[in-house]
């Protein structure tokens, strides 16, 4: 399934960290070290506390009742998702008539990964058969 794993915002999915945690030990350790440096987890807490609390992603398309986000929580739903697809029906913010909004475009500048999101999303635009 083509853009299986890319997420409404853009982000490509497929090889993060905080999803394959249930599966790729590698995976695993560095997401827990990056949970203990944010203070998400003691010290003494690793990839078992992890997955009994539900910290890892599930992908944005699956199941929202256990949806997770460094954003928010379990119960908050990313504000770009839930304008995306549950305000407006659509699978990817490149569908929507007003792409690229305001949200999305300060969003975008906050880091590399989220830039590269947005180039991907304005890709999948250009490439979009015109109705």
């Amino acid at each position: 399934m083509a853009n299986e794993w890319i997420a409404a915002c853009g982000l490509d999915c497929e090889s993060c960290d905080i999803r394959r945690i249930p599966f790729d030990n590698k995976a695993a350790e560095v997401s827990a070290a990056w949970f203990r440096d944010m203070g998400w987890l003691k010290p003494e807490e690793g990839t078992s506390e992890i997955i009994k609390r539900g910290m890892y992603c599930k992908g944005c398309k699956g199941d929202r009742s256990v949806h997770w986000s460094v954003d928010d929580d379990c119960s908050v739903t990313c504000g770009i998702l839930k304008c995306c697809v549950d305000e407006r029906g659509l699978q990817f913010c490149s569908e929507c008539a007003d792409f690229p909004c305001e949200r999305l475009t300060s969003w975008s500048k906050e880091n590399r990964e989220y830039g590269e999101a947005f180039a991907r999303l304005e890709a999948m635009r250009d490439a979009a058969p015109n109705d």
